[in-house]
C-alpha cells in the first residue's frame, strides 16, 4: 500500500498537507526527522500513517494522559489498533495490553516519558523484546530549558537512541524558536536528522488584541455572538478561572473552570464534558489544552497577558483545528506586563531570566503593535509574510489620521523634562496636570506640567502607545519600565518632522480568510444529532467520529450514494463502512423532501476566500481599485495610494475578472494560464498556499487569484 492509498483508506483524505508526504517518506527510509508544524497542521499524521505502513510497533512519547486517550480513540475509530499505558489504568488493563503487544496486535503504543526510564520500570526491557519500527516524540520542545514548557523528564529521552540505535525517531513540535530547535536536536541525540519547518500561518484564525477596560463586559459582548460555539478562555490565576466561570454560568453559559489545583477526577470530568460538547466554555489556566485535539473549538480568549509568544501561539492554535473560521482575542493591559515580570525571573539563573524577560517583552510588543499581527507572529518564527493579512484587527481596520505633531512634541518634551525616569502612567498624569500626591512637587513647577490637560487619559495612553510603536519613544526592559526618547525624537522636538496619529478607526465587516460553506442548516443540525448518538454509543467525543468540517461538507454537497459520500473529507474506508449509511439516509430523506439533488460535482477539496460581494462597503472599495487601475495606475501605486497591500488590490481586480469586466490576460500572461488552471483543477481552489507551493516562485498569488476568478466565471470550478 502506498502512503496516499493509506491516507484515503484510514483517514479519508485525498491529498497531503504541508510537507507531510516528504516527512513520511523520510521515515519510511528509516531517517531521523525533526518536524516543526503549526497546531492543527497535521503533525500526528506524520507518524500515524508510517505506523500503518511499517512492519512492527510505533512508540509515541506524549506528555499528557488526555492527549494519549484522545489520539488512541481516534485511531481505533479509524481502524488502526492503538493503545496507551499510563497511571490511569489498572494492573489488569496493562497486562492485557502487554499480551496484545506480544501478539503484534497493536500498531501504536502511547507512553509518558517517565515510564520509560523510571528506577523501578521494566518497560524498556519489555519494549526491546518487541519489533519496534518507529519512535515518535510529540511536544518535543518540552526537552528544552529555553522552551516555554520545559519538562525535566524529557531529558531522559536522549537514551532512546542508545536503546534503539537503528530505529528512526521523529520529534514533533508546534512551537520552537531557534534556541529551542537547537536544543531539541542536541539533547535527543538524533542521527543526521532532516529538519522540516512548515508554514506557521493559521489562515482561518482571526487575531485581535483589545485594550482591557471592564473585561467581563468586553467578554460578554464577544460571547453573545457565539453562544452555540465551543471556546477556551485563559486566565492567569486559578482563582480568576473559578470566579469567571461562575460569573459566566450566572449569565447562562455552559462554562466550567479548569486548573492544576483541582482534584484529578474533577479535571477529568470537566475535560471529558468539554470534549463531548456537554460544556461549551472552559475557563482555564495554561494547565489546560496541551494535546487537546478537539477540532471544533471556535475561539480562544486570553483575559490576561500570556508570558511569551510561543505559549500564546500554541494556545490560540487550539481554535479552528478543523480549518473552519475561528477567532483569537486577547485583552491587554500594560499593568499585566509588570505583574508577569516578577514571574519571569528565574532564581539564581540570570541567563534564563534574561531570555524569559525578552520573551515577555516580545509579547508586549505584539500587543502594542500598530501593524499586521499575523506578520509579526510569523516573523517571530522566522517566516516571511506580507504586511496585510486581511484577517487581524489591524488589517481589518481603516484608520483616519491627523496632524499630531504638537501632541507628539508635548509627549516627548514631558519625557525629556522628567529626565526619562518615569513610566507611561506618571507621564500621562504629569501631562494632564494631575493634583495627585504621586506627582512630585518639583515636577509641578515645570513648564510642561499640565500642557495636555485638554486630552483625556485614555487618549494620552493611546498616543503614547502609538508613538512607541512608531519609534519616537521606547520602553525599557526593567522590572518597572520607564519611557525614554529615541534617536527619532530630536527631529520632532525641533519641528523638523511631522507626526500623524490615528484620529478614528472603522472596523471593516469581518470576512475570514476561509469562509464557511453554504450548508443546509436544518440538515446540519440533524447530522450533528446523529454524530452525537454514534459518539455516545462508541464512548468517544463527537469530533472523533467526524469533524464539523465533514458535517458541513455533507450538508452542502448532499451526497446521494456511498460512492459520493466517499468524496467527503474524513470518510476513509473504515468510517464509510461503519457510519456511512447512518449519515447517508437522512441526507437522502432531506434532499427528497426539499426537492434537492446531489451537488457533489461542485465539490473541490479546498475552500477559498471568495470576493466580497455582500456589502456596499466591500464592492465600493473594490470599485475604487478598479477605477484607478482603469485610469492607468499600476497595482503597486494603487496599493500605496489607498494604504492597502498589493495582494488586496489584486483581489479587488480578480473580482472584476469574475464579473466579466476585465480579461484575465490583463493580470496573467497567456502562457502561464494553462499551468495554473491545471493545478487548480487538481488541488481545488480553497487554499492558495498549496497551489503556490506546487507552482513555485515564478507564479504570484495575484496571478493564481486571477485565474481562479476566471475559472469561476467560466463555470470550470
Amino acid at each position: 500500500m502506498t502512503p496516499i492509498q493509506a491516507l484515503q483508506k484510514y483517514f479519508g483524505y485525498s491529498a497531503f498537507r504541508h510537507q507531510q508526504e516528504t516527512i513520511i517518506q523520510h521515515i519510511l527510509d528509516k531517517k531521523d526527522v525533526l518536524t516543526l508544524m503549526p497546531t492543527g497542521g497535521g503533525k500526528s499524521l506524520c507518524y500515524q500513517l508510517p505506523a500503518v505502513l511499517l512492519d512492527g510497533l510505533t512508540i509515541v512519547i506524549s506528555p499528557l494522559i488526555a492527549l494519549m486517550k484522545d489520539q488512541v480513540d481516534a485511531l481505533n475509530v479509524n481502524g488502526i489498533p492503538a493503545a496507551f499505558i499510563n497511571s490511569s489504568q489498572s494492573t489488569q488493563e496493562q497486562i492485557e495490553i502487554s499480551t496484545r503487544l506480544k501478539n503484534n496486535q497493536i500498531k501504536l503504543l502511547y507512553l509518558a516519558p517517565e515510564r520509560l526510564f523510571g528506577k523501578e520500570s521494566k518497560l524498556m526491557d519489555f519494549l526491546k523484546s518487541l519489533p519496534v519500527a518507529l519512535i515518535a516524540i510529540d511536544e518535543a520542545h518540552c526537552i528544552s530549558h529555553w522552551g516555554h514548557d520545559f519538562r525535566p523528564e524529557y531529558l531522559m529521552l536522549a537514551g532512546l537512541k542508545t536503546e534503539f540505535p537503528t530505529v528512526p525517531v521523529i520529534a514533533l513540535t508546534a512551537t520552537a524558536d531557534k534556541l529551542t530547535k537547537k536544543d531539541i536536536l542536541e539533547k535527543l541525540n538524533l542521527k543526521d536528522p532532516e529538519v522540516f519547518i512548515s508554514s506557521f500561518n493559521r489562515e482561518n484564525i482571526t487575531y485581535r488584541v483589545i485594550p482591557k477596560r471592564n473585561s467581563f463586559n468586553q467578554l460578554l459582548t464577544f460571547l453573545d455572538e457565539r453562544k452555540e460555539d465551543s471556546g477556551i478562555i485563559y486566565c492567569l490565576s486559578r482563582k480568576s478561572t473559578e470566579s469567571l466561570a461562575a460569573d459566566l454560568k450566572e449569565e447562562g453559559f455552559l462554562a466550567e473552570a479548569y486548573h492544576a489545583g483541582l482534584q484529578n477526577d474533577v479535571k477529568a470530568r470537566t475535560q471529558e464534558a468539554f470534549l463531548r460538547d456537554d460544556v461549551r466554555i472552559i475557563v482555564a489556566t495554561i494547565a489546560f489544552g496541551m494535546g487537546i485535539n478537539k477540532s471544533n473549538v471556535r475561539y480562544v480568549v486570553h483575559m490576561d497577558l500570556p508570558k511569551n509568544i510561543e505559549g500564546y501561539y500554541q494556545e490560540t492554535g487550539r481554535a479552528g483545528r478543523d480549518g473552519l473560521p475561528s477567532d483569537a482575542m486577547l485583552l491587554f493591559s500594560p499593568g499585566d506586563a509588570i505583574k508577569l515580570k516578577q514571574f519571569a525571573m528565574v532564581e539564581d539563573n540570570p541567563d534564563q531570566s534574561r531570555i524569559m524577560l525578552k520573551k515577555l517583552d516580545d509579547m508586549v510588543n505584539y500587543c502594542q503593535l500598530h501593524a499586521c499581527r499575523r506578520q509579526f507572529l510569523l516573523k517571530y518564527f522566522d517566516e516571511d509574510f506580507p504586511a496585510n493579512c486581511g484577517s487581524c484587527d489591524f488589517c481589518l481596520t481603516e484608520f483616519t489620521k491627523f496632524d499630531a505633531t504638537l501632541i507628539a512634541q508635548k509627549a516627548l518634551s514631558a519625557v525629556s523634562r522628567l529626565k526619562e525616569r518615569f513610566g507611561g502612567a506618571y507621564v500621562v498624569d504629569f501631562l494632564r496636570g494631575s493634583r495627585s500626591e504621586k506627582i512630585r512637587e518639583e515636577h509641578k513647577q515645570l513648564k510642561t506640567y499640565g500642557i495636555g490637560a485638554d486630552i483625556s487619559k485614555p487618549e494620552w495612553q493611546r498616543y503614547l502607545r502609538e508613538l512607541t510603536a512608531m519609534g519616537y519613544l521606547q520602553v525599557t526592559d526593567d522590572m518597572y519600565p520607564v519611557l525614554k526618547l529615541t534617536p527619532k525624537s530630536e527631529a520632532v522636538l525641533k519641528g523638523l518632522e511631522k507626526v500623524e496619529l490615528v484620529a478614528s478607526q472603522t472596523i471593516e465587516e469581518h470576512q475570514p480568510a476561509i469562509e464557511a460553506l453554504p450548508f443546509e442548516a436544518a440538515l446540519l443540525n440533524e447530522l450533528r444529532s446523529i454524530r452525537r448518538d454514534i459518539a455516545q454509543h462508541e464512548n468517544v467525543p463527537p469530533y472523533i467520529i467526524l469533524s464539523d468540517a465533514s458535517l458541513q461538507e455533507m450538508a452542502t454537497y448532499l451526497p446521494q450514494s456511498l460512492d459520493e459520500l466517499r468524496l467527503i473529507s474524513g470518510f476513509g474506508d473504515i468510517k464509510l463502512a461503519r457510519y456511512g449509511r447512518e449519515f447517508l439516509l437522512p441526507i437522502k430523506d432531506y434532499s427528497a423532501k426539499n426537492g434537492l439533488s446531489s451537488k457533489i460535482k461542485n465539490k473541490v477539496p479546498k475552500r477559498e476566500r471568495k470576493a466580497k460581494t455582500g456589502s456596499n462597503r466591500s464592492s465600493d472599495t473594490a470599485k475604487e481599485s478598479f477605477t484607478l487601475y482603469r485610469a492607468g495606475k499600476p497595482i503597486s501605486e494603487i496599493a500605496t495610494q489607498r494604504g492597502l497591500a498589493p495582494t488586496t488590490i489584486e483581489g479587488h481586480l480578480s473580482f472584476y475578472i469574475y464579473k466579466g469586466e476585465m480579461e484575465v490576460t490583463e493580470l496573467v500572461k497567456q502562457e502561464k494560464i494553462p499551468a495554473i488552471k491545471d493545478i487548480v483543477e487538481s488541488y481545488g481552489a480553497e487554499k492558495l498556499a498549496p497551489i503556490k507551493e506546487v507552482l513555485g516562485d515564478n507564479y504570484s498569488y495575484g496571478e493564481i487569484k486571477a485565474v481562479v476568478a476566471w475559472m469561476r466565471k467560466n463555470g470550470d470550478i
